[in-house]
């Protein structure tokens, strides 16, 4: 079967598949049943209601390089089903497209990964049986994958959790390939080395509620809240860096009221995110934000939430495998971008072990142009040569 079909089918049947945030219903099932008939040790590290693979293969004595494939199966909602061309749960192939929920964001990277895997080891393996040279003795080092079905969610029972389990083991990747569409126009063409930070606040501004015909009794929390915000709306946070724009600020919610016209409130919650560089960090974000809402008098109380903190992956042996590898299979030069959402990257940068250094991550898949977008689809051309980006940056980083 061509390696196109191959990924194909696969995709196919994980898009079958309708997992919705948390539930992976079966997907990982199918990817475990597929390493496992390639040399893979798999183990599922489930936490609540989230499912979560974890599948090695060693080659040689296992102490040189350890490559992670990262990615989730679970998959946001489809929205009104009704706008969709087709079943968003039943593959559907139309103008060179594989359309269904899921189809970029990523189970096409997932079947791709599979399939470069079982390409690879194929490969090994004809090596190793007609004993060409030494290779099949310079083989060293360890592949594995991380799977899990919370990332679309609320992101703390999947690949953080499985971190944990892995850190008390005293097992560190030292790279990542995150399956996340990356690519912009075609496939490679863009990579993600690095995420901004993601930093949510909860404020409530109080005051005293009160008729508004007694404006001497009131202390409005609307009136008062406004000098702060458009102070944090209008501060310069920094000027971002080499690999990052400005730090950016948002507000994404404000309400207040009890519902009369004639009633001052007595309190106003406002709901804002920090999009923030490697210029800052998560305290020196609460310190400055902070000492605005103080210099305005306001009386408040404040929640924080991290989502994640900004990773980067600067030019380094990563980073050139999977450049040299694109631009072997596609003859392009790709772009290293820290553009866009997150991921589960910002963890597997951050993994649990100090006083080492960051495991280095990029995002390499397809093109990201319809992902959570009603008729999500990849384009059928992109698989062939995303499955050999994958299982080029494993032969050149484990030299395989």
């Amino acid at each position: 079967m061509e390696l196109t079909d191959r990924v194909l089918d696969l995709t196919c049947a994980l898009i079958r598949a309708p997992s919705v945030t948390p539930a992976d219903e079966g997907c990982q099932q199918l990817i475990a049943d597929r390493l496992a008939a390639i040399g893979f040790s798999n183990e599922f590290v489930n936490a609540a209601d989230v499912t979560n693979l974890w599948a090695t293969r060693s080659f040689g004595n296992g102490d040189g390089p350890h490559l992670l494939f990262a990615g989730h199966t679970d998959v946001v909602p489809t929205g009104p089903v009704e706008q969709w061309s087709s079943d968003p749960f039943e593959p559907t192939i139309s103008d060179g497209k594989l359309r269904g929920r899921g189809a970029a964001d990523m189970k096409s990277s997932l079947a791709a990964m599979v399939v470069a895997m079982e390409e690879l080891i194929a490969a090994q393996d004809m090596v190793t049986a007609v004993g060409t040279g030494n290779r099949a003795e310079q083989r060293n080092g360890t592949i594995s994958f991380l799977i899990t079905s919370d990332e679309e969610g609320p992101a703390t029972q999947g690949t953080r959790h499985v971190i944990d389990v892995l850190s008390e083991r005293g097992i560190v990747p030292n790279y990542c390939i995150v399956g996340e569409p990356s690519s912009t126009h075609q496939v490679g063409d863009v990579v993600r080395c690095g995420r901004r930070g993601s930093l949510n606040c909860c404020l409530r501004i109080r005051g005293i509620q009160c008729h508004v015909a007694y404006p001497e009794d009131v202390v409005n929390p609307i009136h008062t809240a406004m000098p702060a915000l458009a102070e944090l709306a209008t501060t310069s946070w920094d000027h971002g860096n080499a690999y990052y724009p400005p730090t950016s600020f948002q507000i994404s919610n404000i309400h207040a009221g009890t519902g009369a016209t004639n009633v001052v409130p007595g309190e106003t919650e406002v709901l804002f995110n920090f999009r923030f560089n490697t210029e800052q960090t998560e305290a020196s974000l609460r310190a400055k934000t902070h000492a605005i809402l103080e210099q305005h008098e306001t009386e408040f109380d404040i929640e924080w939430t991290l989502s994640g903190p900004p990773f980067l992956t600067e030019q380094g042996a990563l980073t050139e495998a999977v450049t040299q590898a694109i631009q072997e299979v596609t003859k392009q030069t790709t772009e290293l971008s820290t553009a866009g959402g997150t991921s589960d990257g910002r963890f597997i940068s951050h993994w649990n072990r100090p006083g080492s250094n960051r495991v280095e991550v990029v995002e390499v898949g397809p093109t990201n142009a319809t992902i959570h977008k009603i008729d999500e689809h990849v384009s059928i051309d992109e698989l062939s040569p995303l499955t050999q980006i994958y299982q080029q940056i494993a032969q050149r980083l484990l030299s395989l």
